[in-house]
């Protein structure tokens, strides 16, 4: 198998893991940090590969929509993790930002997500209800506030570590309340 068939695999995996212990609902957003130089073995920003990127695209997009979800692709720190996300999926309170994400200044992945998009706009912060970092980019600072981590079968898709997300809703209420038991915890 090559990398490109590997890292599409092995995406698809993390994708359906995630999804499986996340219990997300049709319209929440799914948000992916990628550092394709990670994917090739590289150190994070000296390798961006336009390949590995599109291969993640190609694991991750499908199951994500099949799924009734949107898929947000944060971009690296030159363009402040700004956020690549389809207009329909904008929610009221955020403001699009101007910008066009490139390899070396946005990230390959973020490329790829913009040049896939029916209708990409960029936002600076979005509010994802799960997600996955590949590669150490950080996407902790797009979930909701209360993020849970989940731990897949894989912990790389190709060289690059991952780590992956949902949310819950906050505790609210002290010692007299009443909590939905199916938030608490995740699947098995």
């Amino acid at each position: 198998m090559t990398l490109t068939e590997t890292v599409r695999a092995q995406t698809r995996q993390a994708v359906a893991e995630l999804l499986a212990a996340a219990r997300m609902r049709a319209g929440d957003i799914f948000i992916i940090g990628c550092s394709s130089s990670e994917v090739v073995g590289q150190r994070i920003g000296r390798g961006s590969s336009m390949e590995a990127a599109q291969a993640v695209w190609e694991g991750a997009a499908p199951l994500l929509a099949e799924s009734g979800l949107y898929l947000a692709a944060q971009c690296c720190e030159h363009l402040n993790r700004a956020i690549v996300v389809e207009r329909a999926a904008l929610p009221p309170w955020a403001e699009t930002v101007n910008a066009v994400p490139q390899p070396h200044a946005g990230g390959s992945f973020a490329t790829a997500a913009y040049a896939h998009m029916a209708d990409p706009v960029l936002v600076e912060n979005i509010r994802a209800g799960a997600g996955i970092d590949i590669g150490g980019t950080l996407i902790g600072m797009h979930l909701r506030p209360v993020a849970v981590p989940v731990r897949l079968s894989l912990a790389r898709i190709g060289e690059a570590g991952i780590l992956c997300a949902r949310t819950r809703p906050k505790y609210i209420g002290g010692s007299r309340a009443v909590y939905q038991t199916d938030e608490l915890e995740v699947p098995r």
